[in-house]
């Protein structure tokens, strides 16, 4: 029997989010609704505008994998995330939140001098988050970084997409990925971001490599990395890439495939507030349900749940009790 249900490799970076107008993404020159990577003089100057402009709304550990699998062992799967922090004040609230979630991570051995990253969420009145990223030393993230003795006893790897954009972190989930494939193990990936498959599509795809297990992207990523017009012949062409797939599709719900039969899960009908982490959420709650034995359609119905609560409040993450009441409330409906 495996040790951990997931094992991750993705960034750790510190989320702080402001609500903005649109009017002040334009004044700063934001690319609206796109994750864009920033230097440190270009983060203090964004911090310094936000603070005088923005309406400070909560910080939190994030990263796309790490919020994903923060909410699958809040929901109750067994994960390990491997991530690059510095020994700073930052890396040491990244850590213990880690903890503090049930995830278990090579931070416990590893944390060298630097800077933790930081990413920079503006949330706008139309509840779509946009995000300036400052890597900092998860840009180093590497080989060194992988525990190969956790990830031979996981039952499936979960790679971030974000890792595209630095070669020393490509290289090391190319290397993971190469692990799990000689040790039997499934291989989830996630394109995270549109800005993954627009400016990065080739570094993408040396993590993709001749194929993935299982894959997560929404509608716009899977139209871009495809190529097509149309969402339907997207996800038709989604199996040369993976055996099984899953695309959220905002307010439509989900579209998955298990690799034999497709489902399509209807969305949930909410008043949004911040969509940062939905997607997240979703692949969380998603691998919970494939990590208790559910199958593709429950899991994703269940992702929708899930996410479809997490919009309805500021911030990529629940608290760790809004877990238990979700699942319960998801259980009472089958």
């Amino acid at each position: 029997m495996a040790q951990f249900d997931l094992y991750g490799l993705g960034n750790a970076l510190v989320d702080t989010e402001y609500h903005v107008s649109d009017d002040l993404l334009t004044a700063l020159g934001v690319e609206k609704g796109m994750m864009t990577l920033i230097d440190d003089a270009q983060l203090a100057a964004l911090e310094e505008e936000l603070r005088d402009r923005g309406d400070l709304k909560k910080q939190a550990s994030g990263g796309s994998a790490a919020n994903s699998l923060i909410a699958a062992a809040n929901f109750g799967s067994k994960v390990f995330y491997s991530c690059k922090v510095a020994d700073d004040e930052l890396g040491a609230f990244y850590h213990q939140d880690l903890v503090d979630s049930g995830v278990a991570t090579n931070l416990d051995q590893i944390r060298e001098p630097g800077t933790t990253g930081r990413c920079l969420v503006m949330v706008t009145d139309d509840a779509e988050r946009t995000m300036n990223t400052f890597l900092g030393i998860t840009g180093d993230l590497g080989a060194h970084e992988i525990d190969e003795a956790a990830l031979k006893a996981s039952n499936m790897l979960y790679i971030e997409g974000y890792l595209a954009s630095s070669d020393k972190a490509r290289e090391a989930a190319v290397r993971a990925h190469q692990v799990a494939k000689e040790a039997g193990i499934q291989v989830a990936l996630t394109f995270s971001d549109p800005a993954m498959v627009t400016y990065f599509k080739d570094q993408v795809a040396d993590m993709v490599g001749d194929g993935v297990d299982l894959l997560f992207c929404n509608e716009q990523e899977a139209m871009t990395w495809t190529g097509k017009n149309s969402i339907e012949d997207a996800l038709a062409a989604l199996s040369t890439t993976a055996t099984q797939w899953v695309c959220t599709r905002g307010k439509d719900g989900a579209s998955v495939f298990d690799g034999t039969q497709r489902f399509d899960v209807p969305g949930r009908v909410v008043t949004p507030v911040d969509t940062n982490g939905a997607g997240d959420m979703f692949a969380g709650a998603f691998l919970y349900g494939l990590s208790s034995g559910w199958d593709f359609e429950k899991s994703a119905r269940f992702g929708v749940h899930a996410s479809g609560y997490l919009i309805t409040q500021y911030g990529p993450r629940l608290g760790l009790a809004s877990h238990a009441v979700l699942l319960e409330e998801f259980e009472a409906t089958q």
